[in-house]
């Protein structure tokens, strides 16, 4: 049976378990970290020992089979796109990913099965981060090759696109899909979570109920959760586990943890400590591929200075608008009014402002649900001066300008500074 796409998530892909990990945090952690640590928190050893802990960056073209030019961006001024795709793949792995049964489920290039678009505005004060689905069916153009141009396809499923044709294959699809210019991309592999969540002493989330999902070896018990190492990346990657068992539902509790993960690491407690913040430094520079518009330290330290003082409030995690494929209940495609809602904000370079739920894996935390609108309820916009479209007033929630655009109810997302909680499946 379909089920509405407004209304019901639909369950995705229960076939073979893929894997998911949170790219955004290691790179949004890792310019915070080198733009302190570039301003004299820690030693010049520090600074050139995290910069030498880059891996060797990835070629990133256009269409046209061009090297792409980034522009030039200062710590005060310039619009800032970067995409951050983590592979599913086995390949150098290493430990538990390095048996028969793992390297069997991916291996060589894998698949994009997370992808986050960031986007920081010219003015630098909002952010607005995009999960594009796995299962999203999109056009997929022809993408630059060794072996010379790939077919387009009119319709593929969006975490193909790496194995198509590479980080620049996943960056022109997205291109395509959100109106955006990226000339920054990263990719990332499982190690990083784990080094993450240690460098900064682990990560509290809150669960409302149990987490269990036996397929990445997760047990917990509702209440609190401080998760570190392999435990973190296991609660990242489950999917059977939380919401309705669905990749999107996954996407939302990945939102969570990774809202929890940039407070812990733009707390107090980890800017004042220069040994912990060269230690998120260097975990972050070690299991990340920058493109080589990105790999210049200046340009890291740049895009860091510009990011670091957007408030958490002002940074919002979305899920690309989409709907259930009418083809196929295990896809989805894009929702034609979220997207245009979407991409007007992001053309226009305004804030967003989610009207929806926070997804169908979270819901907001005791201690602020009484201010956040319920999972069943969705408050009504209002009509501005001059007949715009005001998003609705959550006294959760900082009041949206006079230039945000509202999203649709129908698309799910948060912001990093709400406190929300894991539903266990």
């Amino acid at each position: 049976m379909r089920h509405s796409s407004t209304n019901v998530a639909v369950r995705h892909g229960r076939l073979r378990v893929r894997s998911a990990r949170g790219p955004i945090v290691r790179l949004l952690s890792a310019v915070v970290a080198v733009a302190v640590v570039s301003v004299g928190a820690v030693t010049a050893y520090a600074v050139n020992d995290t910069i030498h802990s880059l891996k060797p960056s990835i070629h990133l073209v256009s269409a046209s089979g061009t090297t792409i030019t980034p522009p030039t961006v200062g710590a005060e001024s310039g619009a800032v796109n970067i995409l951050l795709a983590g592979t599913d793949t086995r390949t150098g792995q290493g430990g538990a990913f390095s048996t028969a049964d793992e390297l069997a489920g991916s291996s060589g290039a894998g698949n994009n099965d997370v992808t986050m678009v960031l986007h920081l505005s010219a003015d630098h004060q909002h952010a607005t981060v995009i999960s594009i689905p796995r299962d999203l069916m999109a056009p997929i153009p022809s993408c630059p090759t060794p072996n010379g141009p790939s077919s387009a396809e009119s319709s593929a499923q969006f975490n193909t696109t790496l194995s198509i044709g590479g980080l620049s294959c996943t960056v022109l699809t997205a291109e395509a899909l959100t109106g955006l210019t990226i000339p920054y991309a990263a990719e990332i592999s499982f190690d990083g979570v784990i080094a993450m969540s240690n460098a900064v002493g682990g990560v509290t989330v809150c669960l409302a109920s149990a987490v269990t999902d036996p397929y990445v070896g997760l047990d917990l018990p509702a209440g609190e959760q401080t998760l570190v190492g392999a435990q973190a990346l296991a609660f990242v990657r489950s999917r059977h586990g939380v919401g309705d068992g669905s990749d999107l539902g996954r996407i939302s509790d990945q939102q969570l943890f990774l809202s929890a993960l940039l407070r812990k690491a733009t707390s107090a407690g980890v800017l004042s400590n220069p040994i912990t913040l060269y230690g998120l430094a260097k975990a972050a520079t070690s299991n990340i591929q920058l493109s080589d518009s990105l790999d210049s330290p200046t340009t890291l330290v740049s895009i860091a200075l510009a990011l670091k003082n957007v408030p958490l409030s002002d940074f919002v995690f979305l899920q690309y608008p989409s709907m259930t494929d009418p083809d196929n209940d295990n896809r989805v495609v894009p929702e034609p009014t979220g997207v245009a809602a979407l991409q007007q904000a992001l053309a226009s370079d305004t804030p967003v402002q989610l009207t929806g739920t926070t997804g169908s894996a979270t819901e907001a935390a005791p201690a602020t649900s009484a201010a956040s609108p319920s999972p069943t309820s969705t408050p009504a916009a209002t009509t501005a001066p001059g007949g715009s479209t005001a998003a609705p007033t959550d006294p959760g929630t900082p009041a949206p300008t006079s230039t945000a655009v509202a999203l649709p109810s129908n698309v799910t997302g948060q912001t990093a500074a709400e406190q929300t909680c894991t539903k266990g499946n």
